[in-house]
């Protein structure tokens, strides 16, 4: 009876990866190219010549790719997330009045 041999994936906890983006990057980077396709048909629709409408629809969609791209290399996987979730947190919290530490225990658990 021959032995059985399996291909173990070493990639299952790794993220998605493509071409160098990583993660989330992906779906900013489609998601930035539908919005230049509707650029794109919004300016033909209003009667700009196609070649304009090329050419505009060219150099956003190379800044939307080229932006996604430094974000996901200065970022990394998580790291977008967690700077703006750093930028909601503040800094310092005043507390003008003691009103919030004199309740009781009855108003927070709804008996008034």
């Amino acid at each position: 009876m021959e032995k059985a041999t399996y291909q173990i994936n070493k990639g299952i906890n790794k993220s998605i990866e493509f071409k160098g983006l990583k993660a989330q990057y992906i779906w900013y980077v489609g998601a930035g190219m539908v919005g230049v396709l509707i650029l794109f048909a919004l300016l033909y629709f209003i009667g700009i010549p196609s070649l304009i409408c090329v050419l505009i629809a060219a150099v956003l969609g190379g800044g939307v790719v080229a932006k996604v791209y430094a974000m996901s290399n200065k970022y990394g996987e998580h790291g977008l997330m967690k700077a703006l979730a750093r930028k909601k947190v503040p800094s310092v919290i005043k507390i003008r009045n003691r009103n919030i530490f004199l309740t009781t225990n009855h108003r927070k658990n709804g008996n008034a």
